[in-house]
């Protein structure tokens, strides 16, 4: 079982607290994938996952996860940390 990722950043947009787990910039291909949708939402409405996949590897990783603002940083933290828990292990 993999370990989950530390945070790497949390940047407030305009909707959505971004918490990032892994540098976009290492990965070939990032995408908003539908299959994560009912991981995400059974932990927070509304939220997204971003994956990606670095050229040359099959696996696609989590690098980031949008939380709506109105959950608040700290929430939006737990919440992105049970949501990569739930798509990883």
């Amino acid at each position: 079982m993999a370990s989950i990722p530390d945070i790497e950043m949390v940047d407030a947009e305009d909707e959505y607290i971004h918490v990032r787990f892994r540098d976009p910039d290492r990965y070939d291909e990032i995408r908003t994938p539908d299959w994560a949708d009912n991981p995400a939402e059974s932990v927070s409405e509304g939220s997204e996952v971003r994956t990606g996949k670095i050229e040359g590897e099959d696996d696609w990783e989590v690098t980031s996860v949008l939380i709506k603002k109105s959950v608040g940083e700290e929430k939006a933290k737990e919440q992105a940390r049970e949501i990569v828990e739930k798509i990883e292990s």
